[in-house]
């Protein structure tokens, strides 16, 4: 019996090793025929990469401040009550599941025309671009998918300048996006650290330094990552600077509405924009828009891209271009969401008015949190008025890589590395082990 139990061990040694030989040449078989030769591993995206981690921490008292989505004074995600009822409405009327044109529905495009140039009918100058046939809007995979086709877009018509001119800081995927479809990324002032504000003065002189005919971006609201907005006035004096040095505006609006809690007053800069295009001041401007925040369409992919054009001839032919530059790329836009969107402005379904409040709701929610958060923290050696003067779902705390690594390797609390807070990650069960947690880093 020993006798056979050794040859069958051995065999099975002789088989192990037999086997690992194999795979060492089918390995090298395989490295020999590849036509990829190396492909090194990519960085993973920095906050995939902190929900990830969270995900595997056992601290109890963990929170995740990384990912820019909803969350309820619980904790959860949650979908809007009156997306849950167009969804209804959807479930007992919708009849096909047809592909919708290249650049989406002609209702979604007359809705957001609308909604956010018409200021859903209070906007004159809006209103005379539309009528002038001067706006061409197309639906797109939500703001992300916006911006690479406004990208693409200018990349190949634009033909006064590649360079775009970014804040610093700006998302970190406003750079991926724009370098991936050839334009030229260059940063201008925004933000100084130092102070934890905005800095203006050296804002405009970056500005006034760049060549002519550049593209620049700019955040309607709620400026992602620092929260921090230009005031009227600030904006004036920036549209004459993009007057003067004659810079193609592209704007990014992913978080209409969570300035104030109502979509009709963070507008703005667009109403700016409107009546400078109307004077033919500033007559051409791009605009990305996103229903995934204000919404909470996050999955659904919904959003648009607004080209403002110099005449309708020109419409036409930028049309044409869009539904060229799409095709190939994903065909046509996802419809669910984009249905939804029609309900909730279908005036038959009186959902308008409900989806508004619901928002409304939500913003209150993370400006009382907000408030929370400062009343928690010391104040003895660190000026925390910042986080007052900032809007939307972030805080830019100042805190630095060392300190936010800190928070994370011993209070389980996970942020970007910029120091940037999704302030709809805290809620009362923990804003006052946040603040107790940062309060305790502050000091060293």
């Amino acid at each position: 019996m020993y006798r056979t139990q050794l040859l069958r061990s051995q065999n099975q040694c002789l088989f192990q090793q037999q086997h690992a030989l194999l795979v060492r040449s089918l390995s090298s078989t395989v490295t020999k025929f590849s036509k990829f030769g190396d492909i090194p591993l990519a960085p993973p995206d920095k906050i995939l990469g902190i929900t990830e981690a969270f995900n595997n921490d056992s601290n109890p008292n963990k929170i995740n401040l990384g990912v820019g989505a909803y969350r309820d004074n619980s904790g959860r995600p949650i979908i809007f009550p009156s997306v849950k009822e167009a969804e209804k409405i959807l479930l007992q009327k919708e009849t096909e599941k047809e592909y919708t044109p290249i650049i989406g529905s002609k209702k979604f495009q007359n809705i957001v025309k609308n909604f956010i140039f018409n200021n859903s009918n209070k906007d004159a100058n809006g209103k005379q671009l539309i009528d002038d046939g001067r706006i061409v809007t197309s639906q797109t995979i939500s703001g992300t998918g916006s911006l690479r086709v406004i990208a693409d877009f200018l990349n190949r018509f634009y033909d006064t300048s590649k360079k775009i001119l970014v804040p610093k800081p700006t998302w970190a995927n406003h750079v991926a996006v724009f370098k991936d479809a050839g334009l030229k990324p260059e940063f201008y002032t925004y933000y100084e650290t130092s102070q934890n504000d905005l800095d203006f003065e050296n804002l405009q002189k970056s500005l006034k330094s760049q060549p002519k005919g550049s593209i620049i971006l700019l955040h309607a609201c709620c400026h992602n990552p620092t929260g921090m907005d230009l005031t009227n006035e600030q904006w004036d004096q920036v549209l004459q600077i993009i007057q003067d040095q004659q810079f193609y505006p592209l704007v990014d609006m992913a978080y209409q509405g969570f300035a104030s809690g109502k979509p009709y007053q963070d507008i703005d800069l667009i109403r700016k924009l409107t009546k400078l295009a109307n004077e033919n001041k500033i007559p051409e401007f791009a605009l990305c828009q996103s229903f995934a925040k204000n919404m909470g369409l996050y999955g659904e992919r919904t959003g648009s891209l607004s080209i403002i054009t110099s005449s309708a001839s020109k419409s036409k032919a930028i049309e044409s271009q869009l539904k060229k530059l799409i095709r190939p790329i994903y065909s046509s836009p996802p419809i669910h969401g984009s249905k939804i969107v029609e309900v909730i402005f279908d005036e038959s379904s009186g959902l308008l008015p409900q989806w508004l409040s619901e928002l409304d709701q939500v913003v209150g929610r993370l400006n009382t949190v907000r408030q929370k958060l400062y009343d928690n923290l010391d104040k003895t050696n660190y000026n925390w008025d910042h986080l007052l003067k900032q809007r939307g779902m972030f805080v830019y705390t100042g805190l630095s890589p060392e300190q936010v690594a800190e928070l994370r390797s011993k209070y389980s609390v996970y942020a970007t590395d910029d120091g940037r807070f999704s302030i709809s990650g805290i809620n009362d069960g923990n804003v006052e082990y946040l603040a107790n947690a940062i309060n305790e880093v502050i000091k060293k």
